[in-house]
């Protein structure tokens, strides 16, 4: 019998459901002065690329602004404009640290649509390798990890140019 060890993932399991640790946890991200802990990637003028806390896949990569904003008409034409180049620049860190054989990029706008911060849009760049669907997330309702997230947040500030934020 084969056995999967994602030992990690106890310390989810174990985590306080009883609320999230903010609000809107992507208005308090960028002001974390440690990055590898909250998985900050990139900082840019208007908008930011970190770490999905809860991945579909391996590398999987939030871009959100700073403000919280709703929908995409609600963003200013600069925000807009830096949310497109970040969502090209995270597709590059991913092509050049991990290699996937492809990308599901997209919003979710609204609860019912899955957003699980409707109040704070944000765009997600999941990368995906053939063959990288199996049971798992059909049967079990888990999805499998190959990599810790703070190994994951190493290997991708590797591909990742200077901030252009402090």
């Amino acid at each position: 019998m084969n056995h999967l060890h994602p030992y990690w993932r106890m310390a989810y399991i174990q985590a306080n459901k009883s609320g999230p640790k903010w609000a809107d946890p992507f208005a308090e991200i960028p002001n974390q002065p440690d990055e590898k802990e909250v998985h900050l990637i990139y900082r840019g003028k208007t908008c930011y690329i970190v770490m999905n806390a809860f991945p579909y896949n391996a590398g999987h990569l939030l871009v959100t602004p700073y403000r919280a904003v709703p929908a995409l008409a609600d963003l200013t034409p600069e925000e807009r404009a830096e949310m497109m180049e970040l969502i090209v620049l995270g597709e590059k860190i991913l092509s050049d640290a991990l290699k996937p054989d492809g990308f599901n990029v997209g919003f979710n706008f609204g609860s019912a649509a899955g957003a699980g911060i409707p109040q704070h849009l944000h765009c997600h760049i999941v990368p995906r390798w053939e063959g990288d669907s199996n049971f798992m997330p059909v049967i079990g309702d888990t999805r499998t990890l190959v990599e810790s997230m703070d190994s994951m947040w190493e290997r991708l500030k590797q591909f990742t140019p200077p901030h252009e934020r402090a």
